[in-house]
């Protein structure tokens, strides 16, 4: 994309030579210089500033911001100055700002490294919110989110990002607010963010050898949310569990089972069931940090008890 769009410039905390945190800028220092790959201080709050006026302008500014608990220190910028822009310029400007980290729990990053916010900032209109699960999936979304005129979050979760997949070399883009049926099943309908769609693909073939067939769904953007797709799999199967990772109290988990119980209530046939992390700052102790997760056996045992109601 920067190859095809000058107007692309990349900003953040060791993004230049040495290639990113997460080697996400590796390569592109030496292809396209220190003017579109610009290091910068740590001062979250000037740098994403500096990106709205850039957007502002005509550019399209990429933020690279590490982990998604850093940019709460820009967060008057994005709720104030991004996700408001275009309104309160009756549309004659575009925000077509990328703001680029990390999400999730693991490695013992402890509490300042470990934070989701998707629920947060999905609040706000004016923003899209992104959380890819897939290779595949972060290539179609990102291609979309570079090529659209909104001011994009794009939040990948951590322990996802050394994974493997298959990825098409064409051009393809993804629509925001089409979530993705990883898995069909006939009993249950398990819709499941980010780290928390292979947690739960983990064990969905024992389930199987239970007699439970399991139908899991990826919402893929978390703003706009796609509930027909959700509502669409619960008229088949009649029940619902939500796995999350991040906090239940004001989570998207709780935004959807509201939405289904309002629109799919004739549908169901138990109680919508939210299974999400503890509802604490993240331990460093590795122990401790995989006890506030939901893990496999958990999810397992969350179906199990969903099918006997």
């Amino acid at each position: 994309e920067m190859a095809k769009n000058p107007r692309i410039f990349v900003m953040g905390e060791g993004i230049g030579p040495r290639g990113g945190n997460f080697a996400t800028t590796t390569g592109l220092y030496a292809q396209y210089g220190p003017q579109r790959l610009r290091d910068t201080p740590i001062c979250e709050r000037g740098f994403v500033g500096l990106a709205c006026g850039a957007a502002m302008s005509g550019a399209r500014p990429v933020v690279d911001f590490m982990f998604a608990d850093f940019i709460l220190d820009a967060a008057g910028e994005i709720v104030n100055q991004i996700a408001k822009m275009q309104y309160m310029s009756s549309g004659r400007l575009k925000m077509p700002v990328l703001l680029r980290g990390c999400i999730g729990i693991g490695h013992s990053a402890a509490t300042h490294h470990s934070g989701s916010y998707y629920s947060m900032y999905a609040q706000f209109p004016g923003l899209r919110v992104v959380a890819p699960s897939s290779p595949r999936d972060a290539k179609g979304l990102l291609k979309t989110a570079l090529t659209c005129d909104d001011p994009v979050l794009f939040l990948e979760h951590r322990e996802l990002l050394a994974l493997k997949g298959p990825v098409p070399a064409e051009e393809y883009f993804i629509e925001f607010g089409r979530a993705s049926v990883v898995r069909e099943g006939r009993d249950v309908t398990v819709v499941a963010l980010a780290l928390m769609v292979h947690r739960t693909l983990q064990v969905c073939d024992t389930l199987a050898r239970e007699g439970l067939s399991v139908e899991l769904i990826d919402p893929r953007t978390v703003a706009p949310l796609d509930t027909d797709t959700i509502l669409k799999s619960v008229a088949k199967t009649g029940r619902l569990l939500i796995v999350d990772e991040s906090f239940g109290h004001g989570g998207i988990g709780a935004e959807i089972a509201a939405q289904l119980a309002d629109r799919g209530f004739d549908d169901l046939d138990a109680p919508i069931r939210r299974l999400n992390g503890a509802h604490t700052p993240t331990p460093y102790s590795p122990p401790l940090e995989a006890a506030v997760v939901p893990s496999a056996d958990a999810i397992a045992q969350a179906i199990r008890d969903l099918c006997d109601e």
